[in-house]
């Protein structure tokens, strides 16, 4: 069974730095791509970043674009998410989403090409 943990949420300032990270277990990480993904209260969840299984290519939602670094490290089952120059507006539970198919190279990652979720960890910037 697939499990994802999250973890390295908490509480910054606004123009901080924070790095969250993913330990995938249960597959073979490095045949599958992983996207982080966010929700806010109040709205609904949006796509953050999502790095191919290869590694060799990053996706970035253009609100996070410039600010946030997606890496993985497959040696340790894990993928990362750096933050900087955080904004009050960053402020959500962040998910890490394992792709639903092994070896994927489409340029769809909408919600529904990931078939396994982490529980979330809450990220909070203040102003």
């Amino acid at each position: 069974q697939v499990q994802l943990v999250e973890s390295g949420g908490g509480l910054v300032q606004a123009g901080g730095s924070l790095r969250v990270s993913c330990v995938v277990s249960g597959r073979t990480f490095s045949s599958y791509g992983m996207g982080w993904f966010r929700q806010a209260p109040g709205k609904e969840r949006e796509f953050v970043a999502y790095i191919k299984w290869s590694g060799g290519m990053t996706t970035y939602a253009d609100s996070v674009k410039g600010r946030f670094i997606i890496s993985r490290d497959n040696a340790r089952n894990t993928v990362y998410l750096q933050m900087n120059s955080l904004k009050p507006e960053d402020t959500a539970v962040y998910y890490c989403a394992a792709d639903r198919f092994l070896l994927y190279n489409g340029i769809n990652h909408g919600a529904t090409t990931f078939g396994s979720w982490g529980q979330g960890t809450q990220v909070t910037v203040s102003s």
